[in-house]
Order: structure tokens, then sequence, then C-alpha cells
């Protein structure tokens, strides 16, 4: 009879969980410096992850997400993933990328080093936040730069925003509040 309920009980728990639904925290990226951002350390903060590109007409944007990352630095991280997947808008190396964002619009907030956004050769971690089945919420197609995905202080997906969202909209800000 003991048997029967734990096996009741833990088919009960499994029910409540959805399959490959763990969290951003999961992931470790090589950052555009040659270090590592380690999704795990922002746990208790939102965190907004941003694909850029250093040609597109999307690009000031930028000034909005490091305003946006100043403003709520206590409750958001926002992580920038530089990416050529559209229109060759990102051809430069890590250390040029790293140059014009710091240079052009003051960026301070983490950026990866370029990766792929899309296709068969999309990095992991966006294979995770564009597909529902890895985590749980949402599918989204990346369509082109500048798309956002906000996360929960558990790393779980609250929302996507398509580039023409910007940083300091109402749509964003008022997930922050």
């Amino acid at each position: 009879m003991k048997n029967l309920i734990l096996i009741a009980t833990l088919f009960m728990l499994q029910s409540f969980t959805t399959p490959g639904k763990e969290s951003i925290h999961q992931f470790k990226i090589k950052s555009i410096d040659g270090g590592v951002i380690d999704f795990s350390k922002f746990k208790g903060k939102k965190i907004l992850v941003v694909n850029t590109a250093s040609e597109c007409g999307y690009t000031p944007q930028y000034e909005a997400l490091q305003k946006l990352a100043d403003t709520y630095k206590n409750k958001l991280v926002v992580v920038g993933f530089p990416a050529n997947n559209f229109g060759g808008q990102e051809p430069g190396s890590d250390a040029e990328i790293k140059q014009f964002c710091k240079a052009r619009f003051g960026v301070t907030f983490p950026l990866a080093s370029k990766i792929s956004v899309t296709g068969t050769d999309a990095a992991p971690i966006y294979k995770w936040l564009t597909q529902k089945k890895e985590n749980g919420v949402l599918d989204a197609t990346i369509k082109w730069n500048f798309n956002k995905f906000l996360l929960d202080e558990n790393g779980e997906m609250i929302a996507y925003f398509p580039s023409s969202t910007k940083p300091d909209s109402p749509e964003i800000t008022g997930q922050l509040k």
C-alpha cells in the first residue's frame, strides 16, 4: 500500500512539471571579452535577453537598453547577444563589437560573444528561448535584430517582444515596476 501511495504521489508531482522546462539559469555563455556569463548568477533578478547588431536600423536601441539596465539595476539584468543572422548587420569581431558598443552607446551590460540566434546553427540558449517545448511558455520566431525576451526572477519566460518594441516601452517597463 505504501508503494502505491508513493507511486501516486510521484505521478502527481510529474504532472505539474513541464518536460524540458528548465530555467535560463542553466546556461553559461562565452562573454564578448572572453569570460563567462553565468545566468545562474542572475537568480533573483529579471533578465532581458536581446539579439543585437551594430549596423541595423534598430541599433540606437542600445542607448535605451543601457538606460534600462542603469535604471533597474537592482532588479534587472540586460544581456546582449550580437548576431550576424540578418542582412549581415553584425560583421565585426567580438573586439570590434565591444569597442563600438562602449564608444557609441556606453554599453556596460553583459554582451555575449557573437552567436547565431536562428537556423540550424542557433545557439542552445536561443533554441531554449524560442521553443515552447524547451521554455514551457511560448514559441517565438526571430525575424530580425533586437528581439527581446523577458524572464522572471526564477529564470522563467515572461514575454517576447519583437524588434519594434522599444526597450523603454510600457510593455517592458510595466513588467519591471
